[in-house]
C-alpha cells in the first residue's frame, strides 16, 4: 500500500480487536495488503452497524448521522472525503476492485434496524439478512479473490447463515432491545406469543419453533458450500473459517436445547484457533492459494 493511503492504518486494526469479533480469527493469516483491506472494510462495516446501535441518540438522530455516513461514502469514491476510515476504504475499493452497490446496501440495512422491530415473514427478514450480512461477504470475495461466479451465491448464502445464526443466538438480547427478527408468521405457527418471547419463557413450542429456525440456517450453510467450488476454496479459507465457527455456534443452541434464555452462547478462544489454524493448514494441503488477479502480473512483469 502506498504510504499516503496508510493513514491510520493500525486504528483500523484495534476496531476490528477491540470489537472481539469472530471475523479477527478469520483475517489473521491473509496476506497483508488483503488483511489490511478486510480490517479496513471491517472497520466500515462496525461504525456503520455502531450508528445504529448507539444509545444515546433517538431514531431520528440516528437516522441523520446515518445519511451522513451515506454521504461521506459516497465523496470519498471519488477521492472528496478527509475523513481518515474513508480514504482507506477508497483505496481498499480501488485496489480490490470491490462493487459499491454492497455498501449502500449495508447501509440500507441498518436504516432497516431504524424503522422496523418486527418481521412479518421470512422474505422481509432475508431482506434484512441481505443487507446487513450477505453484503459484507460480497465485498470480502473481492478482496479474498476468486475464479468463479458461484462463489458470490456462496458468499450470499454464508451470509444469510451467520446472520440466522446471530439472531438465534441474540433472541434474548434483542428482546431486551424491543426487536424481535424471529418472523411473526413462525411465531404463530408454532403458537408461540410475542409477549412469551418478551417475557423469556422457555416451553416446548419455543423449542419448536427454534428448532424449525435452527433448521432453516443449516439449510443456507448446506446452501453456501454447495455453490463453492474446489478451485475456489483455497482463496475463500476466511470464509470458511467464519463458516465453521459461525456453524458451532448454531450446534450450541441445538445442544442447549435452543435455551438461549438461560445460556449464554459462545465459541471458546481455543476453539477458534483450532478452527483458523485447522482450516488453514488443510486448505494450504489440499487447494490452490494462487490470486489469478496477482498471478497474471507477476506473469506479465516477468514477460
Amino acid at each position: 500500500m502506498a504510504e499516503e493511503n496508510k493513514i491510520e492504518q493500525e486504528g483500523h486494526k484495534q476496531i476490528t480487536k477491540k470489537s472481539k469479533t469472530n471475523f479477527l480469527y478469520s483475517f489473521s493469516l491473509l496476506p497483508k495488503d488483503k488483511n489490511d483491506a478486510i480490517n479496513i472494510v471491517y472497520a466500515f462495516c462496525r461504525k456503520t452497524d455502531d450508528i445504529v446501535d448507539e444509545e444515546t441518540h433517538t431514531v431520528e438522530q440516528k437516522r441523520v448521522i446515518l445519511k451522513h455516513w451515506e454521504e461521506e461514502f459516497s465523496k470519498s469514491l471519488s477521492g472528496k472525503s478527509n475523513h481518515p476510515l474513508f480514504t482507506n476504504l477508497n483505496w481498499a475499493i480501488k485496489k480490490f476492485n470491490i462493487p459499491h452497490e454492497p455498501f449502500y446496501d449495508l447501509i440500507k440495512g441498518m436504516e432497516m434496524d431504524l424503522d422496523i422491530t418486527r418481521y412479518d415473514n421470512f422474505d422481509l427478514l432475508y431482506k434484512y439478512c441481505y443487507r446487513a450480512a450477505a453484503t459484507v461477504g460480497l465485498m470480502c470475495i473481492e478482496i479474498f479473490g476468486y475464479k468463479n461466479q458461484s462463489t458470490k451465491d456462496f458468499a450470499v448464502n454464508l451470509g444469510i447463515a451467520l446472520q440466522l445464526t446471530n439472531i438465534l443466538r441474540d433472541v434474548k438480547k434483542d428482546a431486551e432491545k424491543g426487536r424481535i427478527y424471529l418472523p411473526q408468521e413462525d411465531l404463530k405457527m408454532f403458537g408461540y406469543s410475542e409477549e412469551e418471547l418478551l417475557g423469556s419463557v422457555y416451553n416446548n413450542k419455543f423449542i419448536k419453533l427454534m428448532e424449525f429456525e435452527a433448521t432453516r440456517a443449516g439449510m443456507f450453510y448446506e446452501r453456501a458450500n454447495s455453490y463453492l467450488t474446489k478451485e475456489d476454496k483455497g482463496l475463500m479459507f476466511s470464509a470458511r473459517i467464519m463458516g465453521h465457527i459461525y456453524y458451532d455456534i448454531l450446534k450450541q443452541i441445538k445442544k442447549k436445547n435452543y435455551n438461549v434464555f438461560a445460556n449464554t452462547v459462545k465459541v471458546s478462544k481455543m476453539k477458534k484457533l483450532f478452527y483458523t489454524f485447522g482450516v488453514y493448514f488443510k486448505y494450504r494441503l489440499l487447494y490452490d492459494f494462487d490470486d489469478p488477479r496477482f498471478t497474471e502480473k507477476k506473469d506479465g512483469k516477468e514477460a
